[in-house]
């Protein structure tokens, strides 16, 4: 019996300034492709959507080491 993935969505308020601020976080869930189905970045509503099996934390974390602050939602 295989266990099922459960695919998380998640909305994330993420410091970004310019096209190199947005294209930093795209390139990390670009790397993180296994753990994250789908995205968008959008560097306007500086908002960052992601579903897949990946958890928050983990998440987060990546796109910390981006040196890019996540806001509280």
């Amino acid at each position: 019996m295989a266990s099922e993935v459960v695919e998380h969505k998640y909305q994330l308020n993420v410091k970004m300034t310019c096209g190199g601020c947005s294209g930093a976080v795209t390139r990390v869930l670009t790397k993180a492709q296994q753990e994250v189905s789908s995205f968008d970045v959008n560097l306007e509503t500086q908002l960052v959507n992601v579903t897949g099996p990946i958890e928050e934390e983990v998440l987060v974390e990546k796109i910390r080491k981006t040196g890019k602050e996540v806001r509280p939602r």
